[in-house]
């Protein structure tokens, strides 16, 4: 059976759903531990994002049978892997009936202090604070048109539910769910406990032992803090205004298409 996964009490600014109960935000899956639901959550209008069709979550390549069969019942139309190339090839998946669609962003500085052993061994916690913080400012300029192209993939087609995902579903995916987030129009504070909520839910892979890490080191790449968050939106307020004014003009997501999304995710 698959076992139990930690769900977090929703925050005042979301609501339930037309039943009065919402639906798990977590789903239990053996393979997965940090795919979850981004609905509830109150945005624009006091409209709340809609439940069962945005998810989130850390890679599929290791999901059971019954893993499958939770994920047939959401009646996914779209997956999107936000990995780097390599990543994506050592640990491939599909999901049956599901449009796959590859946005790479590299994670490259952390790939490159991982790379040599002797630099494995040397790192600090504050060495790995640094490069996190320089991974997330990588995010607003190196990675936005990916990010841009995510935004297009939620505006085309008919919508339907989908799921994006990095490696371990906090970095890569934790930016990008909170640009939809607050494309949405949630509020910031309700967008920082989405985020922060993979350190309730996430399962550090085994054989970490392996990489001969100090536990500190370790604790601060499979972990997410707020202030690698913070700093990503205070670069991009402080380059162009807003964080809005940033989703217009560095990714394209103007204000008609963040109506379109509004019409599309938020409930009526």
């Amino acid at each position: 059976m698959p076992s139990a996964v930690p769900t977090a009490p929703l925050p005042a600014t979301s609501a339930s759903s037309s039943h009065g109960h919402p639906p798990a935000r977590a789903l239990a899956l053996v393979g997965a531990s940090n795919f979850r639901d981004l609905g509830g959550y109150i945005g624009h209008g006091g409209r709340a994002v809609k439940w069962r069709q945005l998810f989130r979550s850390d890679h599929l390549a290791a999901l059971t049978p019954q893993d499958h069969q939770v994920l047939a019942t959401l009646g996914l139309g779209r997956s999107i892997d936000l990995r780097g190339q390599a990543e994506s090839a050592a640990h491939a998946y599909r999901l049956p009936g599901v449009a796959y669609h590859h946005l790479d962003i590299e994670p490259t500085l952390i790939q490159q202090a991982l790379a040599q052993p002797h630099t494995r061994q040397q790192l600090t916690a504050h060495d790995a604070l640094e490069l996190m913080h320089a991974t997330y400012q990588g995010f607003v300029y190196e990675a936005a048109p990916r990010f841009a192209e995510l935004f297009r993939l939620l505006l085309d087609g008919q919508p339907a539910p989908l799921v994006f995902h990095c490696t371990a579903g906090k970095d890569r995916t934790g930016f990008a769910a909170a640009l939809i987030l607050t494309a949405l129009g949630v509020p910031r504070e309700t967008v920082m406990h989405d985020y922060l909520l993979t350190n309730s839910l996430y399962r550090r892979p085994p054989g970490m032992d392996k990489l001969r890490m100090a536990e500190d080191v370790l604790a601060v790449f499979w972990r997410v803090e707020a202030d690698y968050l913070q700093r990503a939106w205070q670069l991009a307020e402080r380059d162009f205004g807003s964080l809005h004014a940033y989703l217009a003009e560095g990714l394209g997501v103007d204000a008609p298409a963040q109506r379109e999304l509004a019409a599309r995710y938020l409930a009526p």
